[in-house]
């Protein structure tokens, strides 16, 4: 360390602060003193680092699956944020049940991290308080946790604009198709369905239960089937549907092509999320960002990191978006009554 002080031009005491990552250092020291460090090959221990600082330069990240959109636009967005920190980052995937025990069971975060963020995890309240108990801050990524850093999107404000949207092409009879099984996202799925209700009572329509159905998690081709049966085998079937993942969204276009139904001259369809497969197909949908929020999360994280005194009760609520494209359109027209011997009445 004294050998990239003297080649930088400071003290021994400011090359230990820069490669803690303090932010104590101006970028114009800092930078001098990681050019030193690189040309000497020189590198920080974080072992020792930690014995310190008590830091161990690290955030942990734990999450119910990797195979999805959302973790994975979020975690990408969270890795540089970390790196230009100086920290790294270590992924707790809970696959199933005996992953989760044990790591509820051993808490290995205590030992291996500075903060913990929890995304889109379904916890019960014994394991809430086995977070609480870390020693660290704990950040919940895209749920709403009350008295806990959150950061999420109001899903009831963008189910409902999405629902508004809809009545205000001129539908009453609007489904919403909402999936069951979905580790990690229930406080979500709720959500939407709250912002749904929400739309049509405030426009005066009434709420039909027959118009929510579910489905398994996204990509269940046989589930969004049946779900589709009990739609279209309704009194009143729907003109629109509103399915609340864009996954299942695109499943029912799926399945209503097959049927040979016309999206949307027959039935308008609306998801949630904006994936890329949203843009693919042309599918109408209520934004969301899970980058912005991996990027929010990562930035309260090491905030409360670098001062205790701060807000441990921050909530940081991100905007959603109405996309319209092509699988919104007014519903079909009513098509005129027939008398027994099947022609139109006379006026």
């Amino acid at each position: 360390m004294a050998d990239v002080a003297e080649r930088a031009g400071v003290s021994t005491s400011t090359v230990s602060r820069t490669l803690r990552g303090m932010s104590t250092v101006s970028p114009e020291v800092r930078g001098r003193v990681e050019q030193a460090a690189r040309e000497l090959n020189f590198a920080v221990s974080r072992q020792a680092a930690s014995l310190v600082t008590g830091r161990t330069g690290t955030m942990a990240v734990l999450v119910p699956t990797l195979n999805s959109w959302f973790m994975g636009a979020a975690l990408s967005s969270l890795a540089p944020l970390l790196r230009a920190a100086g920290m790294e980052l270590n992924v707790y995937v809970m696959a199933d049940l005996a992953a989760r025990t044990a790591f509820f069971e051993r808490l290995p975060a205590r030992r291996n991290a500075d903060a913990l963020l929890v995304f889109s995890f379904d916890l019960t309240d014994e394991e809430t308080t086995r977070l609480d108990n870390l020693g660290m801050p704990v950040i919940y990524g895209s749920q709403h946790v009350e008295g806990r850093p959150s950061v999420y999107v109001d899903d009831v404000a963008g189910a409902l604009h999405g629902t508004r949207n809809l009545i205000n092409f001129g539908h009453r009879r609007i489904a919403f198709i909402q999936t069951i099984g979905a580790s990690g996202f229930s406080f979500s799925s709720n959500e939407r369905l709250l912002g749904y209700q929400q739309a049509l009572t405030e426009a005066g329509i009434p709420l039909d239960d027959d118009l929510v159905v579910a489905t398994l998690a996204s990509g269940d081709k046989r589930g969004t089937a049946e779900a589709l049966g009990k739609l279209l085998s309704l009194r009143e079937p729907p003109t629109a549907i509103f399915a609340e993942q864009d996954e299942v969204a695109v499943a029912t276009l799926w399945t209503l092509r097959k049927m040979q139904i016309a999206v949307p001259d027959r039935i308008s369809l609306l998801g949630f999320d904006d994936q890329p497969m949203a843009d693919w197909f042309d599918l109408s949908t209520v934004a969301q960002s899970p980058s912005d929020i991996g990027r929010e999360a990562g930035e309260l994280a090491l905030a409360l990191i670098n001062d205790p005194d701060a807000d441990h009760e921050l909530h940081v609520i991100l905007p959603t978006h109405v996309i319209p494209r092509a699988t919104t359109a007014p519903p079909p027209a009513p098509q005129p009554e027939q008398n027994n011997s099947g022609e139109q009445p006379h006026g």
